[in-house]
């Protein structure tokens, strides 16, 4: 038995400061291109690994990165904490509850991004020659799998991009986080039992009747019972004032530990337990943003890091690159999911300029798309070759979905916020610092403009929208909205807290800036349009201060008219 020496422990501390450090840098260089920084952390791997240093610098690279077992076990262990903690991240993105309350639109646009891409990708790749398949007997299964890989979409990313256009808080976004929640959660349920039926594939037709039940119901029990269960015990920690956020840290790694751990026992990956464990912890309002946030930052700062690298320290990119199939994939997995998702939202009544926001947002395949294919290149269910390709389309799809995404938001007709804005609709210090309060007192001024609408009957339609996903975004601003059937034009009011409001921020701060935003029952372009305008607006730190120093409402007003009339100026040189 071989064990741990002083050496094994320098060169992993080595290695871990180099992969880390090139990782951490690179990435932060793509995300000032507005690139993800999973491109980033593959290319540190690719270089460090044998497509780069191994093929030119052999003896350096078996210098850092020894061929010992026992070395190669330590990196490989780290790494795949990386991969799981990754699914536990990306199951707290999903809203189960926000989610299953839209499942009329978010459920047809869900669904035909699920089965679209299947159908668009089956074909093709049971077609392939034998050459690219492991074994040529189990054509169905790799095809099935391929298709499978092509339906997951990368929350996390189009969450990102939502975020960088200032359109995440919107009606539109939460419709498109809604959609590829349900999204990942099918594609995760099929691929994790396409993925069991091939371990498995020697057990009898009832093994896998087995296998496919007990993934249901765990699935089932969780969403439903272990939910609420979970939201009871992390609400407990929140009113015992336990410390935060490491009391909810610790609970939500052992949660995903333990679901890992049943989900491994039916036979299908401990990755869909951490992955479900994350959906029910974060679905509990009494996690906060601020907490959320540590969780993220943790995650993608330190873990997942390690398992995109850890990729390209074991595949030769080169010797293994082949350019029909990369094109193929890459194709087949952005048209598929494009063609899904659009065929989808036209089964809605959402206006015409959302539907290409829509589809272009479900695009990428990214971190997903290439956990999956590592799972299949480790169970043998792939060759090296289709996983370098599913590699290049996870990260092609990533890095196009910014800019054609962007080009989507800015096709829509320029409006300035100063039409549905007055110097009647700000107030100049708010009369409470409790969020409720707060918007029940701005929607009294809203409602004093509107001939049609009630107070009580504003706040409702708000609060409700307020309780399905929190509109505080960074820097002290806050964009509670609705959208109602008896107004015919858009409303904003603004209200300045001096002392701030708890708004449960993802930055955790107080929020000073209140912009009440009021459309039509239609308004979801109207919509995305004013918020994004607020949001750019409100970035800039000289803004802010201007407004927080200014003496009366009628300063505030003046200040407004000035900064929104300059950003619609400077749009307009954009577009030109």
């Amino acid at each position: 038995m071989e064990y741990l020496n002083e050496n094994n422990i320098f060169i992993f501390l080595i290695q871990l400061a180099l992969l880390l450090g090139l990782a951490r840098g690179l990435g932060e260089l793509f995300r000032r291109w507005k690139q993800p920084p999973l491109t980033a952390e593959l290319l540190v791997g690719i270089v460090m690994g044998p497509t780069i240093l191994g093929r030119f610098l052999p003896a350096l690279r078996q210098a850092i990165f020894p061929s010992s077992a026992v070395q190669q076990n330590m990196l490989e262990t780290a790494a795949w904490i990386g991969v799981l903690f990754l699914l536990l991240e990306s199951g707290l993105e999903i809203d189960f509850a926000s989610a299953w309350r839209q499942r009329g639109d978010a459920l047809k646009i869900a669904l035909a991004d699920i089965i679209l891409p299947m159908i668009v990708a089956f074909i093709p790749c049971l077609l392939l020659p034998d050459s690219y398949l492991v074994n040529p007997g189990q054509r169905i299964v790799f095809a099935l799998f391929m298709a499978t890989v092509m339906t997951i979409s990368a929350l996390p990313i189009a969450a990102r991009a939502l975020h960088d256009l200032k359109i995440f808080k919107t009606d539109l976004g939460f419709l498109i986080m809604s959609a590829l929640s349900v999204n990942d959660i099918l594609g995760w349920l099929l691929f994790t039992l396409v993925l069991g039926f091939f371990i498995r594939s020697g057990v009898d037709i009832r093994g896998v009747l087995i296998i496919a039940f007990s993934t249901l119901a765990f699935t089932a029990v969780c969403l439903t019972a272990g939910r609420k269960l979970v939201d009871k015990i992390i609400t407990g920690i929140k009113e015992k004032k336990m410390p935060q956020p490491g009391v909810p840290l610790t609970f939500i790694c052992v949660l995903g530990a333990l679901c890992g751990a049943v989900t491994q026992k039916i036979g299908i990956h401990a990755l869909f337990g951490f992955f479900i464990a994350g959906i029910m912890a974060g679905g509990s309002r009494a996690l906060s943003e601020n907490v959320r946030q540590v969780i993220s930052q943790m995650v993608y700062a330190i873990f997942v890091p390690l398992f995109f690298v850890n990729i390209g320290l074991k595949v030769d990119f080169l010797g293994s690159f082949d350019i029909f199939l990369v094109l193929l994939v890459s194709v087949i997995g952005i048209a598929g999911r494009f063609l899904g998702a659009w065929f989808g939202v036209n089964l809605t009544s959402l206006p015409r300029t959302n539907r290409l926001s829509i589809a272009i947002a479900h695009i990428p395949g990214g971190a997903m798309e290439i956990v999956v294919g590592s799972l299949a290149l480790e169970y043998n269910l792939i060759t090296e070759p289709v996983f370098v390709a599913i590699v290049f389309g996870a990260v092609v799809s990533s890095v196009i979905l910014g800019p054609w995404l962007s080009y989507s938001v800015m096709r829509r007709k320029e409006i300035s916020v100063l039409e549905y804005f007055s110097s009647r609709g700000i107030v100049g210090v708010l009369g409470d610092n409790e969020r409720d309060r707060v918007i029940s007192e701005l929607c009294g001024v809203a409602a004093g403009q509107l001939e049609s609408s009630e107070p009580e009957d504003i706040y409702q339609a708000v609060i409700s929208r307020e309780n399905e996903m929190g509109t505080a975004i960074e820097e002290g601003i806050a964009v509670p909205h609705a959208r109602l059937s008896e107004i015919k034009t858009p409303l904003v009011v603004f209200g300045r807290s001096i002392d701030g409001v708890e708004w449960n921020s993802p930055d955790g701060k107080p929020v000073h800036f209140v912009f009440l935003i009021l459309t039509p029952e239609k308004g979801y372009d109207t919509q995305v349009q004013i918020l994004s305008s607020i949001a750019k607006t409100m970035s800039d730190a000289g803004t802010r201060n201007a407004i927080a120093e200014a003496h009366d409402a009628q300063e505030i007003w003046d200040t407004f008219r000035a900064v929104f009339a300059k950003h619609v100026v400077r749009n307009k040189k954009v577009r030109a």
